[in-house]
């Protein structure tokens, strides 16, 4: 029997990891903030957007967490469903020494959320060299260029083996629910007009077409594919869409994915 989540809480992801996005039936594009603890330092990743602030902080509150144990706010690109909330975050924060970490290209748009004298709190990944120690927890950022825009990245917890994979994986989920299990009838199935097993509704095409639409070219897609599948992932964490917790159904995302045909303007 499926287990009922409850959307008004945060939800744990994997160890120190919470989801606490904004659910809301009648949508079909949800977005989805997480919340990474270790010890007395928190980071939160792809804050979402402005109207939702209340929401996602609400539920920040109710993992246990201040504001104030903030340390740095991650976004893997600059689209205002993950950024427009930026400034709400900064200053309920009250942290001087909070950290706003993206790519540089990213970064010219990002400053445009911010208060000129909140520019210096903005840094780029590479000061860091790609990698952000919480505490005793390892944040690695890789380099997706183009996925779908040009400084975008995705971010692995080495400690769990999660990507936060931004706008990768994600979907426009005219059903949704916060994690994705595949069937096995799935992996092998030709036609997700007729699904073998007689279910009226199949996730793949929505994710399928997500990235058709979202990313500007195969070729921007194939390389982020050949980047995360060197990777050791046991948890995909999208902006967009579903959480993906199984390894196989990994597997067989990144190769469908890796030869998806009519991405962006290929399809010209």
């Amino acid at each position: 029997m499926k287990q009922q989540i409850k959307y008004d809480r945060p939800i744990t992801v994997a160890d120190g990891i919470y989801w606490v996005g904004f659910y809301e039936e009648a949508t079909n594009f949800h977005c989805n903030p997480y919340l990474v603890v270790q010890g007395d330092k928190v980071v939160v990743i792809d804050s979402g957007s402005r109207p939702d602030f209340a929401v996602v902080m609400m539920k920040i509150l109710q993992a246990g967490v201040n504001p104030k144990q903030i340390s740095a706010l991650i976004y893997q690109h600059y689209d205002p469903d993950l950024c427009g909330s930026v400034p709400n975050m900064v200053d309920i924060c009250e942290n001087d020494n909070l950290l706003i970490l993206s790519e540089s290209d990213n970064n010219v748009f990002i400053n445009y959320y911010l208060e000129k004298e909140k520019h210096g709190m903005l840094k780029s990944i590479h000061d860091f060299n790609n990698i952000y120690k919480l505490n005793n927890r390892t944040l690695q950022f890789i380099e997706t260029p183009y996925s779908h825009s040009p400084g975008s990245f995705v971010t692995y917890d080495q400690n769990t083996k999660t990507l936060f994979s931004s706008d990768l994986f994600g979907s426009y989920s005219r059903r949704w629910d916060l994690f994705l299990a595949l069937d096995d009838a799935c992996i092998e199935c030709k036609d997700y007009n007729n699904c073998i097993n007689g279910k009226d509704y199949c996730p793949l095409p929505d994710i399928l077409s997500f990235h058709q639409k979202m990313i500007p070219a195969g070729k921007a897609l194939q390389y982020a594919m050949k980047v995360i599948k060197k990777l050791d992932i046991d948890i995909i964490a999208p902006q967009h869409g579903s959480i993906i917790n199984n390894k196989r159904d990994i597997h067989f995302l990144i190769e469908k994915l890796e030869s998806l045909e009519g991405v962006g303007i290929d399809i010209y």
